[in-house]
């Protein structure tokens, strides 16, 4: 026997059946709080609480003055997490696919060198994966891996497996290092995550460790109208503990 909804969740989902049966697109203006009251028959509380709800789900947002809209669909990302991008896809119900552009073993440049603590010329393998959700890219892997870290990395499928969750299988990384920067990108990756000439781009390149040794350096490239990122913050404001 199924547990009745209370009135704010039925607001919310009749609210996001409107969105998903194609009444309101992105970006669409929404019923007013007042209009949802008078036709759901429920109080202005239990919209204002749905509403807030959807916001906070990244489905709707609000501005004040205008009213509640229907959001960009944008995939949401964690600024403190190492997680597979196949695992953020599925956590928004979308299937994950990939295309490997290159999977070889190169010779570190100057610029990947050092971040690896290498001399120029050093053998590192390298990766370029542009993953998909629902069939369209979302996210451009550009990748140089230790091969003492991950010495089977070329023989794997990257179209059923992902980088990410190869090198958490195969090497405890105990740090990571990320720098998120908005940018706009070269013709050639305009290409691969199929965006108009000079889209912004949300960038984070991304340092892992296993032990003392850099495992991978990666620059992950993502349309901005379709990624979103967060974090989360645990005693914002607190001071410091006396000595």
């Amino acid at each position: 026997m199924s547990v009745p909804l209370s009135r704010y969740e039925t607001v919310k989902q009749h609210v996001l059946a409107s969105i998903e049966n194609g009444e309101y697109d992105a970006g669409d203006k929404l019923p007013s709080e007042n209009e949802l009251v008078r036709a759901l028959g429920v109080s202005r509380m239990t919209v204002n609480r749905a509403l807030r709800e959807l916001t906070e789900e990244g489905h709707i947002t609000r501005r004040a003055g205008m009213g509640s809209f229907v959001a960009m669909r944008r995939m949401r990302g964690h600024a403190m997490d190492i997680v597979s991008i196949r695992d953020e896809l599925a956590g928004r119900g979308e299937i994950w696919s990939a295309t490997v552009e290159a999977l070889h073993e190169v010779e570190a440049t100057e610029d990947i060198a050092e971040e690896f603590g290498l001399s120029v010329g050093g053998k590192l393998y390298y990766l370029l994966v542009v993953h998909e959700g629902d069939e369209k890219p979302i996210e451009l892997e550009e990748r140089w891996v230790n091969p003492n870290v991950a010495p089977d990395i070329l023989l794997e499928d990257f179209t059923k497996t992902t980088p990410t969750d190869h090198l958490l299988f195969v090497a405890p990384l105990l740090r990571a290092e990320h720098v998120v920067r908005a940018i706009t990108t070269s013709k050639d990756k305009e290409k691969l995550l199929d965006i108009e000439s000079g889209t912004p781009c949300l960038e984070i390149t991304r340092k892992t460790w296993t032990g003392e040794r850099v495992a991978s350096f990666a620059r992950l490239l993502y349309p901005g109208n379709r990624y979103e990122l967060t974090a989360r913050f645990s005693n914002v404001g607190a001071s410091a503990s006396p000595d």
